[in-house]
């Protein structure tokens, strides 16, 4: 007898199977939505709220990542699917979805959880559906998924160490995706999320080992809400730097760095280049799960805006970024 959820009782099917069954039963299956914020101006705490569902495992976590002042935050929250893999609660962590591509509500308890949460995320663009991604070594799928995300602003307040801090208006992003993910075997991809007073830069691209190009999907998204504007080409000259500013080797676990700085480009649909240069620190290092993490970065464009942005570069192997690490079975 095949299982039923509440979810089977509305027009969400996509294959003629019952949710959560999926098109390819695999080990790295998952849906995922991921929530980052930080302030407008300056460098400051770093607050990220994933929540995920495996539908091998039959089970949905929620991680929180970040920089609180100089301390570093992780935790996951997990339940199995028990009958109910849809809805979005896990443990302590909740998130509402207010308004389809306007308005979400984040709590996490501050009480069962190191880090509580209760904030508002409202859109300042459009939401970008960028198209679907393949990675494969050999007939083996490393990569198959879809992905949107979007900018905006939250408000509220986060809790810890017994302390409430504001967040008033501060800046981050959002994004939805779907399909396989085998983080552990992609060489490396690298998700910009660049916040400017008139909108927002994004990309998601993908490189094998040797910097051969994979994927490049993006956009520019106008803060009035118009209709983003999508990237068409990206070029990126990042650097790996220590505490001091300088330089630094990655190495075989990042231990000598502190951040990436350095200059991207972008294309824009009808030829606008818009070049960014930028410096940053770590938000959230992922060591030792997987190689590099999420930046802190302020950046200024090639005409004079200003802006902050969050910059996730990782994988596991790539002659630039991650040359001294060993990673079997890679595509190539």
């Amino acid at each position: 007898m095949i299982r039923l959820t509440a979810a089977d009782e509305l027009f969400l099917h996509q294959i003629p199977e019952p949710l959560p069954n999926v098109a390819t039963h695999h080990d790295h299956w998952r849906e995922s939505i991921f929530f980052i914020l930080h302030p407008r101006t300056r460098p400051g705490d770093v607050l990220v709220l994933t929540m995920a569902h495996f539908p091998r495992r039959e089970e949905v976590d929620a991680l929180q990542l970040g920089r609180i002042g100089d301390e570093r935050i992780f935790a996951r929250h997990v339940r199995s699917y028990d009958g109910d893999p849809h809805t979005m609660v896990v443990g302590p962590a909740s998130i509402a979805i207010v308004e389809p591509y306007k308005t979400i509500r984040l709590s996490v308890d501050p009480v069962a959880a190191p880090v509580g949460v209760d904030l508002t995320f409202r859109a300042r663009t459009a939401a970008y559906g960028l198209r679907r991604g393949t990675m494969k070594a050999g007939h083996e799928i490393i990569w198959d998924q879809s992905h949107m995300f979007q900018a905006g602003t939250y408000s509220g307040t986060y809790t810890y160490a017994g302390t409430t801090y504001p967040v008033d208006d501060w800046w981050g992003q959002r994004d939805h995706s779907w399909g396989i993910r085998d983080h552990g075997r992609c060489p490396l991809w690298m998700w910009l999320a660049i916040q400017l007073p008139d909108g927002m830069l994004g990309v998601w691209h993908w490189e094998y080992a040797n910097g051969a190009r994979v994927y490049t999907d993006g956009c520019f998204a106008p803060a009035d809400g118009g209709p983003p504007i999508p990237v068409i080409d990206f070029r990126h000259d990042l650097r790996w730097i220590g505490s001091d500013g300088q330089p630094a080797a990655y190495g075989a676990d990042g231990s000598a760095t502190n951040g990436v700085a350095g200059r991207v480009e972008f294309t824009l649909a009808g030829g606008q280049r818009i070049g960014v240069d930028a410096t940053g620190r770590w938000a959230a290092p992922y060591e030792p799960f997987h190689r590099g993490g999420l930046n802190e970065m302020v950046v200024t464009t090639d005409d004079g805006r200003t802006g902050t942005a969050i910059y996730e570069v990782t994988g596991a192997h790539h002659w630039h970024f991650f040359p001294d690490t060993t990673v079997v079975g890679l595509p190539a």
